[in-house]
């Protein structure tokens, strides 16, 4: 078994930059976004975890020529195909269709360079490769009569922008049975890259949404990370988010937050996961086996160390904050719109420095407290990470 870096899926594509101008007009951003806050040649490689995502297959060509152009390039990867974006500033990001994985953010630093932000890892097992970590969705939409659908395969709908302000990805999935229609749309700017979705309810009924984007943060080590100003913030500890995308170290939770034996319990986690693996329901099964117990706190520390393990859901964060990486010297500011919880894990510090699990997980949720869309009701939830290092 050999992992590779996320470097794998970096976007260094600078040949195809400002060929030819997109086809879609720039459309104007939200006015929190104008602040802070406010190659074609087909790769023969195996992506089981990825291709296994059903969806009609489209030609990179046809791609390349319908929306390639000023910053944006396509290329086959297997059953896949990777949506490269790139701005004149030197922030670049990679998204993965039809599986809709993000795969890499590179933004430009301080020092003149650009450094990864997101942490993914491509591991060589007997039935191909399993790619793991990035930005990622994790849906549930159920309706009143009990119907339930996860949108797990993207098409693409739309390119839109250019290489000098943004470009802006515009994805759709909707279920056979027409519970809902979701629109995911990824967008990327000098100094932000988000995550919006668009979630309607086309039914006469009232429905469900369980959930979260799912975000790897690349560290040097959790033992020189810390969250800010999460201090007042009410959380219970729970169990890991499990599903394909999902990084979790092998015999995490083994011990909980306050020197425990005991597991973290799985009520209701797995229900809205995409994706699923029978590594994943093994793993889930054995932690649903054992007694629940949900560990209920706040957040005492404003410059929070995250060496220790831990698996956590926020129900009164603020809509921001800081991730600090002291060994790579930088930052990440995380904000959310929508979402009203928030998801942060930890491996723990008993890894090396700059390996596989040298990452901090962060997610914009809904799980202990669903969202519920009436009849023909439109629901929109974002995550921005900010890149404050220019």
């Amino acid at each position: 078994m050999t992992t590779a870096s996320s470097s794998f899926f970096s976007p260094c594509f600078s040949h195809l930059w400002y060929t030819k101008p997109i086809k879609h007009p720039i459309s104007l951003l939200p006015c929190h976004l104008s602040t802070p806050f406010q190659c074609s040649n087909k790769r023969e490689l195996p992506v089981a975890a990825v291709a296994s995502v059903p969806y009609i297959p489209a030609s990179v060509d046809y791609l390349e020529t319908e929306f390639g152009g000023h910053g944006v390039a396509f290329e086959g990867l297997g059953d896949s195909y990777v949506v490269k974006m790139g701005l004149e500033n030197g922030s670049l990001a990679s998204l993965m269709l039809p599986s809709g994985l993000i795969t890499s953010y590179k933004a430009p630093m301080w020092h003149g360079g650009t450094l990864e932000l997101l942490h993914t890892t491509v591991t060589e097992e007997q039935s191909g490769a399993l790619i793991q970590g990035g930005v990622s969705l994790a849906l549930d939409c159920e309706s009143d009569g009990g119907i339930s659908w996860s949108p797990s395969s993207w098409i693409l709908q739309d390119v839109r922008g250019n290489a000098e302000e943004l470009i802006q990805v515009e994805m759709i999935s909707s279920d056979p049975e027409s519970i809902a229609e979701v629109k995911y749309i990824v967008t990327l700017q000098p100094d932000v890259l988000s995550s919006e979705i668009v979630i309607s309810n086309s039914k006469s009924l009232p429905l469900q949404l369980t959930g979260s984007v799912i975000s790897h943060l690349t560290v040097s080590n959790p033992d020189a990370t810390y969250a800010i100003g999460l201090e007042g913030s009410n959380f219970f500890s729970r169990a890991p988010f499990f599903s394909n995308f999902c990084l979790i170290p092998p015999g995490f939770g083994q011990k909980n937050e306050v020197g425990s034996s005991q597991l973290w319990g799985l009520p209701g986690i797995k229900r809205f996961l995409s994706g699923w693996n029978a590594k994943n329901q093994n793993d889930a099964d054995q932690l649903e086996r054992m007694k629940e117990e949900d560990i209920e706190g706040e957040e005492e520390d404003n410059y929070k160390k995250l060496s220790s393990e831990m698996s956590r859901i926020y129900t009164s964060a603020p809509r921001n904050f800081t991730v600090i990486d002291r060994g790579r010297r930088n930052s990440v500011v995380v904000r959310r719109d929508g979402f009203k919880e928030l998801y942060m894990f930890s491996p723990g510090c008993n890894h090396e420095y700059y390996s596989k699990y040298s990452y901090i997980c962060v997610g914009q949720c809904a799980v202990l407290e669903p969202i519920i869309l009436g009849p023909e009701d439109v629901w929109k939830g974002e995550q921005h990470l900010h890149n404050p290092n220019l």
